[in-house]
């Protein structure tokens, strides 16, 4: 019962990382889950005096903390610099005179 329970969690907690945008957020979300699982096992084992729930507990609660600071943390892709900018297509005039752009392209 406990062996079929914590594969499902594990099964569970490798399904919330796996549907990640791109390959670069990916590897940051995988990466940070991973080292988060770990940390948090070792961490919860320690403070419930090597407990097995508490392993349990920490690494689950270190996977989905690690899997988001590594999907936040994850650099957008070379050469990304944001969207392009934009281009007066129309010119117009304001009440006042002054040339103002009145459609982008």
């Amino acid at each position: 019962m406990k062996k079929t329970l914590a594969l499902a969690l594990a099964f569970a907690g490798a399904l919330s990382v796996s549907g990640c945008y791109t390959p670069q957020q990916q590897t940051g979300t995988l990466a940070g889950g991973a080292i988060g699982a770990g940390g948090g096992a070792l961490i919860g084992s320690a403070l419930t005096h090597g407990s097995p729930g508490g392993a349990i507990a920490g690494g689950l609660i270190g996977a989905g903390t690690g899997a988001l600071i590594g999907n936040a943390a994850t650099a957008p892709p070379p050469g990304y610099g944001g969207p392009p900018p934009r281009q007066c297509a129309q010119w117009g005039y304001d009440y006042n005179g002054n040339r103002v752009c009145t459609a982008f392209y």
